[in-house]
């Protein structure tokens, strides 16, 4: 795609906030150190505290909005539309995905059109969906679902994907279940749930020469568990199979206590809805 000239970015000379942040207590200086307290105090296997809400897009079908610590994430789903440049038939409809990260949302300034990390993700969140979604009732037709991070404090896809089911419930797209995600960072022999930034720079590095194991990378795990079954795995680095065995049963946990906090939201929201039907018929 051609780059609009004409859009300002910003102006040429700017100071970057990061040296007003205190950088003594480093992570990589002292990894022993960071990987015995976390640094927003939870426990290895505890999840950020979250928060969701639904219909938050007035121009979408259906839309969610996520937080997970610092991680904001706002998904808009639209309506079914036919399929571009098709020719034959399909008795399956599609999901197109678009994962972006706002421009504003890293440390580290993005460009507005896609990047490579940027397409992976959107078909790793295509791939999570898909299983999710009764697509035989949409033959020949397209659903479009837009992901934007607007501030990436960690585990932004696993994000992503959970706020990207919920829109397509509040889009009344027909779905078998609610596909939660979530992701474990690993380094040596600790693997944190739901890791922050510093984290997974952190266990995206190689451990050091004292310690036995050079477990290190990120998994993230998209479960549909109405249907018993993982919808997509990505990991990156090198984990040996025992860890990676041992990280899934934890990741499985966590989704079903995330996947009870979306039934519950929903159940809420649902309740509210009917009782304000009823007061409107009144």
């Amino acid at each position: 795609m051609p780059v609009d000239q004409r859009r300002i970015n910003g102006p040429e000379v700017t100071v970057p906030y990061q040296i007003y942040v205190d950088s003594t207590s480093s992570k990589t200086e002292n990894p022993e150190k960071f990987l015995k307290n976390r640094k927003d105090g939870r426990q290895n296997q505890e999840l950020r505290k979250i928060f969701i809400k639904t219909g938050v897009v007035s121009q979408a079908k259906g839309s969610a909005y996520i937080e997970l610590g610092k991680t904001k994430v706002i998904c808009s789903v639209f309506d079914p539309r036919d399929v571009p440049n098709k020719s034959g038939y399909s008795c399956h409809g599609n999901l197109y995905c678009e994962f972006k990260f706002a421009s504003f949302s890293c440390a580290k300034r993005r460009i507005h059109q896609q990047d490579a990390e940027e397409k992976e993700f959107s078909l790793i969140m295509q791939r999570s969906l898909e299983p999710a979604v009764c697509r035989h009732e949409y033959p020949n037709f397209q659903i479009d679902i837009y992901a934007m991070v607007l501030d990436n404090g960690g585990s932004c896809l696993g994000a992503a994907i959970t706020a990207a089911s919920l829109a397509l419930i509040d889009a009344n797209i027909s779905t078998y279940g609610i596909v939660t995600a979530v992701s474990a960072g690993i380094y040596a022999d600790t693997v944190f749930l739901d890791p922050t930034t510093d984290e997974e720079e952190l266990c995206m590095s190689v451990p050091s020469k004292t310690h036995k194991s050079k477990n290190h990378g990120i998994i993230m795990q998209a479960s549909l568990l109405q249907k018993n079954q993982v919808s997509e795995l990505y990991f990156v680095g090198n984990i040996d199979l025992d860890t990676m065995q041992s990280t899934m049963e934890a990741l499985t946990k966590a989704s079903e206590n995330l996947s009870l906090v979306t039934q519950q939201y929903l159940v809420k929201l649902a309740l509210k809805k009917h009782k304000n039907n009823i007061k409107n018929l009144e």
